[in-house]
């Protein structure tokens, strides 16, 4: 115990800046970003089930020399390092200084969320694969993500009050929200439209479920839905756009919107060109990592669109500028 004593007072004695705060943040929404896009890989590929247990692989602990073995366990070993890259973000969290409450909680949402990945991957992996499971395990990367890039933003934000200048254009800010409830119901369709298509996860020979409350005609249904709401979406951001022009928005919020609307277009080409050509994985991985670039960008839209200062806090700023203006 007593040889311990000089590494708990050099660990006690280390203390993070908020700039060196920031960068591991930084670090670790590209990291949960990468593992979505390398788990999407290793469902195209067919290599969903290329361990059929978890956490062992063929109930060792180490893979067999087999391709889909191979890719599905280096997606679990990735899985491992980002786990530890998110429990160093909250290590940071408790040793910044100055401490802030906000950043902490963030924090730890981060490899709650990952240990939540873990578990239910086990449970996908478990049940074959069913598409309810697939659909959960993609949907938990989302809401990670979105704790992800409210932890980077908050990061950035020098002190824990409010920042020099709160946004006062109520219309523009719930413009831009709205847009993200929206975008995961995009999401949703999208991924109920990958279960019912021919991208099981499993190498030929497994037997996968997909979803098909319509039979033959499931696949056909989930990708025209997915796309009628997808082209909503798109209308809708065009339009949120086109408002923070005529209303000069700050520019950050209109540069997000912006590459919003170009990462939309984009997504819709694509989506129309591997439905023309079948599906093909290679189209489908990159849909999918065009999906995610596109929720990224509607949370930095929401992140730039600010916090909207408290009604009181306006009212009492309008009521002395009001008197100020008497007294001049």
């Amino acid at each position: 115990m007593a040889s311990l004593r000089p590494l708990r007072a050099r660990i006690a004695r280390i203390e993070v800046t908020p700039r060196q705060f920031a960068l591991v943040a930084l670090v670790a929404l590209v990291a949960l970003t990468a593992i979505v896009v390398t788990g999407a890989a290793v469902r195209l590929s067919g290599s969903g089930l290329g361990c059929p247990d978890w956490p062992r692989c063929y109930g060792h602990v180490y893979p067999p020399l087999k391709t889909h073995a191979l890719i599905e366990w280096s997606n679990r070993l990735v899985s491992g390092a980002v786990g530890v890259v998110v429990f160093v973000v909250a290590a940071a969290a408790w040793k910044r200084r100055p401490f802030r409450r906000d950043l902490m909680w963030l924090a730890l949402l981060l490899p709650i969320g990952v240990l939540g990945q873990a578990v239910l991957g086990g449970y996908t992996v478990e049940n074959k694969l069913a598409p309810g499971f697939v659909m959960a395990h993609f949907s938990l990367s989302m809401v990670i993500l979105v704790a992800a890039v409210a932890l980077y933003w908050r990061a950035r934000e020098p002190t824990i009050g409010p920042v020099p200048e709160q946004p006062t254009d109520c219309v523009a800010v719930w413009a831009v929200r709205a847009l993200a409830p929206f975008a995961a119901v995009v999401l949703v369709a999208g991924t109920a439209a990958t279960a019912a298509g021919p991208h099981s996860g499993g190498a030929v020979g497994q037997t996968i479920k997909r979803l098909h409350f319509f039979g033959a005609r499931t696949l056909s249904w989930t990708v025209h839905v997915h796309g009628a709401i997808a082209f909503a979406f798109g209308i809708a951001a065009v339009m949120v756009w086109v408002m923070l022009e005529r209303r000069q928005a700050e520019p950050m919020l209109r540069r997000a919107v912006s590459w919003l609307c170009v990462l939309v277009a984009g997504q819709g080409v694509v989506g129309m060109v591997q439905y023309e050509t079948h599906l093909p994985s290679e189209l489908v991985w990159v849909h999918v990592a065009g999906a995610t670039l596109t929720w990224l960008c509607v949370l930095w839209g929401v992140a730039a669109a600010g916090r909207l200062e408290p009604r009181l806090a306006r009212t009492g700023s309008q009521i002395r500028a009001s008197v100020a203006a008497r007294n001049s």
